[in-house]
């Protein structure tokens, strides 16, 4: 059996482009591999965040997680933070990782406003709280955004997963990750599995609603551009009537037809048929026959989803159960991998 590994961050309510572009796909690699999904809350602290929301939106991940399809009898469902190794590993390629690599990520870039220039970041609001007495935000540009790759390239080496589900946005993330494996490989011995990235060829990329030339996400503040698969369908109802789509009244599958081709794939990914034959089938009919129906294919494809959400969010001992479970079958194999980068690496073997 190969090894799968996956992680995210909980970071509320999964959008339809997470379920379609990852969630749905992870459930499909359950079957023959060995599958472990991190829920990387360690990760979610590189920026301002609150503790509390913190802790319910790891429980409401496990629960969407379970609800989407990943059962917990199948996979290793586990808390980063609840595993001792992830941090420990980050450490020891951290001093394999030239800095440079790390300020020329795209997305530290993003999330920062840098340049990818090498600066202190301070900026103008960080200031120091024990002489203001209050509480100040995170730096802009601190040193959990600029090693996140390092961690990332951890939970991934720690498990010596062959395969990774990584979304389009995490393939740079991915490469430094295969980068720092052939380094410690060759700076000491062979020890990591250079992992591969899998992402699925349909349904990996939805696009927001209200404009497709951007990727859906949970963060944008226009309500109307991302559907949750916790929607109700009233909710879906009115994000998808509003859908942007263009002048051209055909119902056809275009490159160039950003608004109408994003729907479409929505409609293809929902029923598991290819776009240009639902095209056809919608041939000659309005916007309004079309949105109606994919209205009606998303609410009947989510409600399951949310029903069997609600009725894990009731029995939180089950959820802290599964990822007990998880974190258990996660730390076995963690250790057997700590133990042979400290050895290799030239730590003495501890006393027990």
């Amino acid at each position: 059996m190969k090894t799968v590994l996956t992680c995210a961050q909980p970071t509320g309510n999964l959008t339809l482009g997470n379920y379609l572009g990852a969630v749905r796909n992870w459930a499909a690699l359950l079957p023959g591999n060995e599958c472990y999904f991190g829920i990387v809350d360690q990760h979610a602290i590189t920026t301002d965040y609150s503790p509390a929301e913190l802790r319910q939106n790891c429980l409401r991940c496990v629960a969407q997680y379970i609800a989407c399809g990943l059962d917990p009898e199948s996979a290793h469902i586990f808390m980063q933070s609840h595993v001792t190794g992830h941090t420990e590993l980050a450490w020891a390629l951290s001093c394999l990782t030239p800095v440079g690599d790390l300020f020329r990520m795209t997305q530290f870039k993003e999330k920062t406003g840098s340049s990818g220039a090498v600066d202190s970041g301070d900026g103008a609001p960080w200031q120091n709280a024990s002489l203001s007495g209050k509480p100040q935000p995170k730096p802009l540009m601190n040193g959990g955004l600029l090693y996140y790759p390092v961690l990332m390239a951890a939970d991934i080496l720690l498990y010596n997963a062959d395969v990774v589900p990584v979304g389009e946005d995490q393939k740079q993330h991915l490469e430094l990750c295969r980068d720092l494996a052939q380094r410690f490989n060759h700076y000491y011995s062979d020890t990591f599995t250079i992992p591969d990235a899998y992402i699925p060829e349909t349904g990996a990329r939805i696009m927001s609603l209200q404009d497709p030339s951007r990727k859906m996400s949970k963060s944008d503040a226009n309500e109307r551009a991302t559907l949750f698969i916790l929607d109700t369908p009233e909710q879906i109802k009115k994000k998808i009537m509003s859908a942007v789509t263009d002048s051209d009244s055909a119902i056809t599958y275009e490159p160039a037809r950003h608004g109408i081709r994003n729907l479409l794939d929505i409609f293809g990914a929902l029923t598991n048929r290819a776009p240009k034959e639902i095209a056809a089938e919608f041939d000659g009919r309005g916007y309004a026959d079309f949105k109606n129906a994919l209205v009606d294919v998303a609410v009947e494809s989510l409600a399951p989803i949310r029903q069997k959400f609600d009725e894990l969010m009731e029995n939180k001992d089950f959820l802290q159960q599964v990822l007990q479970q998880g974190a258990a079958a996660a730390q076995k194999r963690a250790w057997k991998i700590l133990a042979k980068v400290h050895r290799k690496a030239g730590f003495l073997e501890p006393l027990r």
